[in-house]
């Protein structure tokens, strides 16, 4: 994973429909995400593989990798997913320990990417080094979402960006990008590449008109986050 400063990678989440997803084929994003943990989003794993088709026709080069959203899954069920849909990262958004994600990393060769929840009210009870430290050299990419009891993330919700500092500290500090998530859009994603400079975005809701994915506003949100 490439990371350069200033030119954030861009990563939009949720895709469910193939034709929405050949729509995209212009565009110049390095993630698409499959949901496959409980969501309204949630994608089966043959479905997961005629959107990864897709991502094989990409127009805009490079193609972009196809992430798996997961929240505490069994490994079980991450390999059988695996065995339909070539999925090159996979993302999780529960409890899972250290060692969990050392594991899909090592033995399913592929990017590990785990998600930390930012609860505005919340006092955390360890620092954020302390909660980091253990994923060191396990995972390939921290994300921050803002907190949700029910999902885990993905609730369309902004958390205070400035919370982000510490945790964007220890990213830099270990070379391992950090990418901001919730509630995203192109109406505020220029405000926080250009104050905060996080490695990487993620966004899903933001660029949906009545919960489907708009070409209009995806197409936005790239611009916008290109140009800031």
């Amino acid at each position: 994973m490439t990371i350069q400063r200033g030119k954030p990678l861009l990563k939009i989440c949720g895709l469910q429909d193939v034709e929405v997803l050949k729509s995209m084929k212009h565009l110049t994003i390095d993630f698409i995400g499959f949901v496959f943990a409980k969501s309204r989003r949630q994608v089966s794993a043959d479905h997961a593989a005629q959107l990864c088709k897709v991502l094989s026709e990409w127009e805009a080069a490079p193609s972009p990798k196809s992430a798996g959203v997961f929240v505490n899954p069994e490994w079980e069920e991450l390999t059988a997913i695996l065995d339909q849909a070539p999925l090159d990262v996979i993302q999780l958004h529960g409890q899972e320990s250290p060692e969990f994600c050392h594991k899909v990393r090592a033995e399913l060769g592929v990017q590990v990417f785990k998600a930390f929840s930012i609860h505005d009210n919340q006092t955390p009870n360890i620092s954020v080094h302390d909660q980091l430290n253990p994923y060191k050299g396990k995972v390939d990419a921290i994300l921050l979402d803002t907190y949700d009891g029910v999902y885990g993330g993905g609730s369309g919700k902004t958390f205070a960006w400035d919370k982000s500092l510490p945790y964007q500290q220890w990213a830099e500090d270990t070379g391992i990008p950090l990418f901001v998530a919730g509630g995203l859009d192109a109406d505020n994603v220029t405000e926080l590449v250009r104050r905060y400079a996080p490695d990487g975005v993620d966004v899903s809701s933001g660029v949906e008109t009545d919960g489907h994915k708009d070409i209009i506003k995806m197409t936005a949100f790239v611009e916008r986050v290109k140009k800031a």
